[in-house]
């Protein structure tokens, strides 16, 4: 063991064999724009990793924090972690929270959207040292990185997975769940689906707290505009083939020719972070193919308004749509908790519908696009639009229910602040931690 955490031989294979320690550094900014964050510094203190760290600096900020936010992948990814620190932020004001870092340059993307401090700690020995500073009591994880490992190596925290969405993907029912003490889900779907995809898992360590970034209301990305405005949303094409449900590649060219069609129909298309970085040769070629038909389109009509949005967030343009169009994602169910009055289309990679019906419960409450449903999708969104044709409507509500229970816009916030705060202390109890002294 090394200051409560195991040898670097027991963690998986690119920690460092014999790891260096570090003093740990705090840079308080000047700037008044700058963020604060906690850095490490490389030379080496005198004494072994093993003995007591007297000789390193301490902070206040860093000796109140009672809560990390873990997240050691690369900026590609940091759309993950992203959208949990406006979340953070309120979790702040009652139990302080310090984000970590492995990856530099995913700490220049992250610093520019928080005021949170920031430790940055590449390497296994500057993640002990780090740990070994704090007396904080829960550790959050927003995906399944393989190097979330390392940091659960530690057993005087709390460990608890958030991920960063709700969607029918198998990835959300990772046998990974089984290393941490709690998993945040976000209603009864994801209860069943855990239950239903693993064997030997403990239903005791799923909480129910919904979705707190759909408490969020983000300035808008979209003009106001007349006209009925139809989004198409796709997701990427996963990590591994039993992920891709991304209709990017496949139909989104003529899903977007369709909607493009209407008339007096604003057209917006907002992919996912990661199909506008696509290393994929056929999602990357469609995706610009899109965004020309889109830009050609604007041109054509400048008063409608059709539009692309590369950047941004997603939660900041469904309010202003009124259908959209998207794969097997948590962009789906955003959409189902924010506009459940409003119509959604689910995309069908697979050409497997039953299979869907089956897998992804949100698409009962749908209409399914898929290779022979084009000739017809603009005639379905146009009659969907229209609130007479809008034959979901119900099934819309009940599917919402499945999926978030009865939360309502703002409940989702305060139970996670709530359950996080509840673990806080009961990680102080079993610790013999004076839960008065330790938030003094």
């Amino acid at each position: 063991m090394l200051n409560g955490l195991s040898h670097p031989a027991d963690a998986p294979e690119n920690t460092l064999a014999s790891p260096t320690p570090y003093r740990l550094l705090v840079i308080h900014p000047t700037a008044p724009t700058a963020m604060p964050r906690l850095a490490v510094d490389p030379a080496p203190v005198s004494s072994p990793l093993s003995a007591p760290l007297h000789a390193r600096d301490t902070s206040p900020d860093l000796a109140r924090v009672q809560v990390l936010a873990y997240f050691p992948d690369d900026q590609t990814r940091a759309y993950q972690l992203l959208q949990w620190l406006p979340v953070l932020d309120v979790l702040d004001t009652t139990r302080p929270v310090a984000i970590v870092l492995r990856d530099p340059a995913t700490a220049d993307v992250v610093r520019a959207h928080t005021a949170l401090p920031i430790a940055l700690v590449p390497e296994f020995g500057e993640l002990t040292v780090l740990y070994a500073s704090t007396d904080a009591a829960v550790v959050l994880y927003c995906n399944n990185s393989m190097l979330n490992f390392q940091s659960l190596l530690d057993p005087s925290k709390l460990h608890v997975h958030v991920n960063h969405g709700e969607s029918d993907k198998q990835s959300m029912a990772s046998n990974n769940a089984k290393a941490y003490d709690r998993v945040f889900v976000a209603g009864e779907a994801a209860v069943q689906r855990y239950l239903g995809e693993l064997m030997e898992f403990d239903e005791a360590r799923l909480v129910r707290v919904g979705r707190p970034q759909l408490d969020l209301r983000p300035a808008p990305l979209l003009a106001p505009t007349d006209c009925a405005t139809v989004l198409y949303a796709p997701t990427w094409e996963g990590d591994a083939d039993y992920n891709n449900f991304s209709s990017v590649d496949t139909i989104g060219v003529a899903i977007m020719r369709a909607v493009l069609a209407m008339p007096g129909v604003r057209a917006v298309y907002k992919p996912h972070p990661k199909v506008v970085t696509s290393p994929d040769p056929a999602i990357r070629e469609a995706h610009r193919e899109i965004v020309r038909m889109v830009a050609r389109a604007a041109a054509l009509e400048p008063g409608v308004g059709h539009t692309s949005v590369e950047i941004g967030d997603i939660l900041a343009v469904i309010p202003d749509c009124d259908a959209m169009i998207s794969d097997v994602s948590s962009v789906g169910l955003d959409w189902l908790y924010l506009r459940t009055d409003a119509p959604i289309l689910i995309t069908d990679r697979h050409g497997d519908a039953e299979r869907l019906r089956r897998e992804v419960p949100v698409s009962r409450c749908a209409d399914v696009v898929d290779g022979e449903m084009l000739d017809r999708l603009g005639a379905v969104l146009a009659a969907r639009l229209d609130p007479a044709g809008d034959e979901l409507h119900l099934a819309r509500q009940a599917m919402r229910r499945h999926y978030f229970d009865d939360l309502q816009v703002g409940d989702s916030t305060a139970r996670f602040v709530e359950q996080v705060g509840a673990l806080v202390a009961l990680r102080h109890r079993l610790r013999g931690v004076d839960e008065s002294a330790a938030t003094a």
